[in-house]
């Protein structure tokens, strides 16, 4: 008896402990996975106390600050009007949150300053008199950028502050070699993962708008926190954004690398794996009880409980085939009672008219008796329809429940890497809408000039053959295809030099001409030289003149000569109209502007020099 109460003890404290470790497997195993934390430090100077104030940085601040608060930051800083200490202190605070962080931001709106290549955020109180002033009155971005550099997946750092500086107008110069830029100066982050987002591009400056926010930072807030989309593809969406509503005047630029996978600021929303609860349940749990029963009564409590909806209008299909129902059933009656009455009137030899008159009752019941009949049969066939309708539906969802739980996959989460997403599926594009955004992303990143028309000629194929020599990449030139959309579009700014004609240098991303002053021209490097004018010696005009005079004589003695052949008169034509005809020819060509032509035949006939490499041309 002892034995075997100590075994029945022994076997319940084992079941006791099973119940508790499945209990707590399952509360440990259901918690989210620890989410990565968010840090964010957001600043907007527009009370400048020695210049003009700016409308905007505050605005744009303060909207950014938003769209970071209800993406579910963790922390989220927002500054205003900062003295050059109240801007230290803030960056100092800040470096102390992002050593625990993830991921660290920072937003700043304001004036920025270039000097000697080395950028500058400016505070409200700097006065900025001479250019050494910078060095203390202003903070540099290095010291920004030491701020977020403890985060442990991504550093981001946004400046919209590439405006027109007006401290550069009035500040005195204490050397003169020392250089002040025009905007910021292009910056390559030193640490992994991290990125510097300008309003415009190393060397320009940037729009205030004409509303609330500037076009930069209401692009921000369309695109940066979109659940999932990689940071790059929303600073792209950022730049077309800028572009389209400046006339292409401002086109922001992104500095620094990431790895291959995809870097979202706010991570996608989770997928659901596994059957879901069907929300409808407790109503078609509901609908199948009234349909047992069958009444009126439950049809209109039903009905009553859940007025709209898909189950209520099947519900209300019942009512009209219960109501249908309940009046043939009246139709019946009353024609049996109708044909009763004529038998009676018949039998016990009644007068004629109220024979009559019974019989035509009879036969008005007899009517409406079929007439409920009928629409009792067209509500029962609607009934049916909704009915096999409903079944049918409920039953492809439970199938489509079944094969979602099955090709679900649930994927690990790896602690080391950012957060990915897979790349969106490019399947669905026909092949001219994939040539025509292959031809799109060859003119952005400066491989293609010509316009973007569907078809895949051989101008395309030189096209993306010089993509393939600035990027080092090897596509196939052929035809257009996704992997080559997808390496063109994975290059953030301009891979093909710019190359400009003679008399044109580039200037940003345009070809601009050369302009020299009075008594020089463009020379062979593209370079203003000093034009040389011969100035005729005496003797050389009194020769002119007695060949002149020569010539019409012996012309007019002369007997009459053959026509002189266009290869004759070509060789024998002055050298700088040869060299003319033959450059013109040549540019035409390559479908090349004519003016250099002009003005180097302008030259020629100036100097009687022509450049060099046209003249074996002109001979031929």
């Amino acid at each position: 008896m002892i034995g075997s109460a100590n075994s029945r003890l022994e076997f319940l404290m084992r079941t006791i402990a099973a119940i508790v470790f499945a209990v707590l497997s399952t509360w440990l195993f259901s918690q989210p996975a620890l989410a990565e934390k968010r840090v964010a430090l957001v600043m907007g100077n527009s009370a400048y106390q020695k210049v003009a104030k700016l409308s905007n940085p505050a605005n744009d601040a303060a909207s950014v600050a938003a769209m970071l608060k209800s993406a579910g930051f963790d922390s989220v800083e927002f500054k205003s009007d900062l003295s050059v200490s109240e801007m230290r202190k803030a960056l100092r605070d800040f470096g102390n949150k992002s050593r625990d962080a993830d991921i660290a931001v920072v937003y700043y709106a304001g004036h920025g300053i270039e000097l000697d290549g080395n950028n500058y955020l400016i505070p409200v109180d700097a006065t900025l008199e001479t250019d050494a002033d910078v060095l203390d009155e202003a903070l540099a971005l290095d010291r920004v950028l030491f701020a977020v550099e403890p985060a442990k997946q991504l550093r981001l750092v946004i400046l919209d502050a590439c405006r027109d500086n007006p401290f550069a107008k009035t500040m005195k110069r204490t050397l003169a070699s020392r250089a002040i830029g025009r905007g910021l100066a292009k910056i390559e982050p030193t640490s992994p993962n991290t990125m510097i987002a300008f309003a415009a591009k190393a060397g320009s400056t940037a729009s205030d708008g004409d509303s609330k926010n500037s076009p930069f930072a209401a692009a921000l807030v369309a695109h940066l926190t979109k659940p999932g989309l990689d940071l790059r593809r929303a600073f792209g969406f950022v730049r077309d954004d800028v572009l389209k509503n400046t006339g292409n005047k401002q086109e922001p630029y992104v500095y620094g690398s990431l790895g291959g996978d995809d870097v979202p600021l706010v991570p996608a929303k989770p997928i659901a794996i596994g059957p879901q609860a069907d929300p409808q349940s407790a109503v078609r749990r509901d609908y199948e009880l009234a349909l047992q029963l069958g009444t009126r009564d439950g049809w209109e409590a039903f009905v009553s409980q859940y007025p709209e909806g898909f189950y209520a209008n099947l519900a209300k299909g019942q009512l009209r085939k219960t109501a249908a129902e309940e009046t043939r059933v009246s139709a019946i009656e009353k024609a049996r009672l109708a044909e009763q009455e004529k038998a009676r009137l018949a039998a016990e030899g009644a007068r004629q008219a109220e024979q009559v008159k019974a019989a035509a009752a009879a036969k008005a019941a007899e009517d409406a008796r079929m007439a409920a009949e009928k629409a009792k049969q067209v509500e029962q066939q609607k009934v049916t329809t909704a009915e096999t309708a409903r079944l049918a539906a409920q039953e492809k969802a439970r199938l489509t429940g079944q094969n979602t739980a099955q090709s679900a996959v649930v994927k690990e989460p790896d602690s080391n890497k950012l957060a990915s997403l897979q790349p969106p599926s490019r399947a669905a594009l026909s092949q001219s809408e994939l040539t025509t955004s292959l031809q799109l992303e060859l003119r952005r990143v400066g491989c293609m000039s010509a316009l973007a028309t569907g078809d895949w000629t051989a101008t395309s194929e030189r096209s993306l053959a010089i993509f393939n020599k600035n990027a080092g990449m090897k596509l196939d030139v052929k035809a257009a295809s996704v992997d080559a959309l997808d390496a063109v579009k994975g290059k953030t700014g301009r891979i093909c030099p710019l190359i400009c004609e003679h008399g044109y240098r580039a200037d940003g991303e345009r070809c601009r001409e050369i302009s020299c002053r009075a008594g020089y021209g463009v020379g062979d490097d593209n370079a203003c030289e000093k034009i040389e004018t011969k100035r005729p010696r005496q003797e050389d005009r009194k020769a002119r003149r007695e060949g002149g005079e020569t010539a019409r004589t012996a012309s007019r003695s002369a007997a009459p000569q053959p026509a002189e052949s266009a290869i004759t008169r070509l060789n024998n034509s002055p050298t700088c109209t040869n060299s003319r005809l033959a450059c013109e020819q040549s540019r035409s060509k390559f479908r090349l502007s004519l003016g250099p032509c002009a003005s180097a035949f302008a030259r020629c006939m100036q100097s009687g020099k022509w450049n060099s490499s046209y003249e074996g041309l002109a001979r031929q």
